[in-house]
């Protein structure tokens, strides 16, 4: 069993009680920049970049999957130079440098959504997937190192948990059409305010800034690092990224093939009933809150082994529903269970809300920057759209809709019956080495857990 962490006051309310409103502020801030971030670089690039590659500019889909592959590589070869970068150089630890450079991708991402639903050219569609690969590359260990500046350790599972209950409540209650041209509206008109505030804490000499600057001594020695820090070659590195990895790309491979499904989509999704997309949306509130509540007090491991636990169980019942509607016509509605997309939307929140919260915790303020950049830039972009490629490979290859989603739930039994097997297997061999039990000694925790949460 996981070991339970011993309960801790959340810090925030500690700073609101001493009326420490820069430190206040900085919660803020970074909950709004994780959630825009990852609401632009996930659904306006993975969904609008498919919407405008095959029906503006007119490639085939198997072209456009070749360029979602060239998109991974080039975004995830950026961040990792840019991470390095940012360690060696100390940027790191400098507020403001991060602050300049997050200010100037977001000029440049806000130009290329601008331009976007104009592209008719195959040249000019690469050249914009190059541009829009690069800036999102810098943008995620800037992004991300930002925790070690406004978030304390111990308050890192629940920011997270309200950067991904943000994101994902936004997204569904105001349902778009997911087509390029309405993702660049929304996106254009939503930029302007992050322009004008991370341009004057960029450019100008604002107080907030300055006392908040030092905040990574006290902040940035992430949990999982103590006592001894992680590195990046090191199994406790390895390990949740080789986990991470097999998450995004589960949920990529199979979600991209639902909302290719009208049957699937147009009942959950894209939905004309509102009530459909506020239910999807607490839902995904719902999810956000218990993952956090979950990384806060438990082994990450544990965590893991719900998200897979939920792919595969979400999965067998899309699967289930599609043997039984082929098998008696006659047992099928109109539409699908909403069930089945109201436990997708738990999973992703659990599994965003990990992702959220795990880069930081497996940093220092040194190294930060390079591991957030391998983390996101690995585990989660490259993943997702290698994945995103192999989706429209799949339906290019007219691989059947139940085959891609058994397919899909195979691989998420496979991660949570090896994940269990190797941690009974730790056990095992933990209890093992260390002899007979005493039972003066107490219970046997789990020391993945991390140090002090300060």
């Amino acid at each position: 069993m996981p070991a339970l962490r011993e309960h801790e006051p959340v810090k925030l309310f500690e700073y609101v009680r001493r009326g420490a409103w820069p430190e206040v502020v900085g919660y803020g801030l970074f909950v709004t920049l994780l959630a825009a971030g990852y609401y632009y670089n996930i659904t306006f690039v993975q969904l609008g970049l498919l919407d405008l590659g095959t029906r503006l500019v007119g490639l085939p889909a198997t072209t456009v999957s070749a360029w979602m592959g060239a998109l991974a590589l080039t975004t995830f070869a950026a961040a990792v130079a840019f991470g390095v970068l940012m360690d060696r150089r100390g940027w790191s630890t400098d507020l403001r440098a991060k602050l300049r450079a997050l200010f100037a991708v977001l000029c440049v991402q806000f130009v290329l959504t601008l331009v976007a639903p104009g592209i008719r050219d195959p040249a000019a569609f690469g050249a914009w997937v190059v541009a829009a690969s690069v800036s999102m590359g810098v943008g995620f260990p800037v992004t991300f190192s930002l925790t070690v500046d406004f978030v304390p350790v111990r308050d890192r599972g629940y920011v997270a948990a309200a950067a991904t209950a943000v994101a994902y409540f936004a997204g569904n209650v105001y349902p778009l059409d997911w087509s390029i041209g309405a993702f660049s509206r929304v996106m254009t008109v939503a930029m302007v305010p992050g322009l004008v505030v991370l341009g004057a804490l960029a450019l100008r000499d604002l107080g907030f800034v300055d006392a908040v600057a030092d905040n990574h001594r006290e902040f940035g020695v992430g949990r999982f690092c103590r006592p001894d820090a992680v590195r990046l070659r090191s199994f406790a590195f390895l390990a949740p990224l080789g986990l991470m990895f097999g998450v995004f790309f589960v949920d990529s491979l199979g979600f991209l093939r639902i909302v290719e499904t009208p049957a699937l989509i147009g009942s959950s999704w894209q939905s004309p009933a509102f009530s459909v997309h506020l239910l999807i949306g607490v839902v995904h509130v719902i999810g956000a809150v218990v993952a956090g509540v979950l990384y806060t007090n438990f082994d990450r491991n544990w965590l893991f082994m719900w998200v897979f636990g939920l792919f595969a169980l979400t999965h067998l019942l899309y699967t289930f529903d599609l043997r039984l509607a082929a098998a008696v016509p006659g047992l099928a509605g109109d539409a699908p269970p909403l069930v089945n997309p109201l436990f997708y939307a738990l999973t992703v929140s659990f599994y965003t809300t990990l992702n959220f919260a795990l880069w930081p915790d497996l940093s220092t303020p040194a190294t930060i920057g390079t591991h957030s950049a391998v983390g996101v830039g690995f585990a989660g972009f490259l993943s997702t759209f290698l994945s995103t490629a192999v989706a429209l490979y799949f339906e290019h290859a007219e691989v059947t809709l139940i085959s891609h989603l058994s397919l899909v739930n195979a691989l998420a039994l496979l991660l949570f019956t090896g994940l269990g097997l190797s941690l009974y297997g730790r056990q095992v061999y933990r209890h093992s080495r260390a002899g007979p039990a005493d039972p003066a000694d107490g219970p046997v925790g789990d020391d993945a857990s991390g140090g002090d949460p300060s």
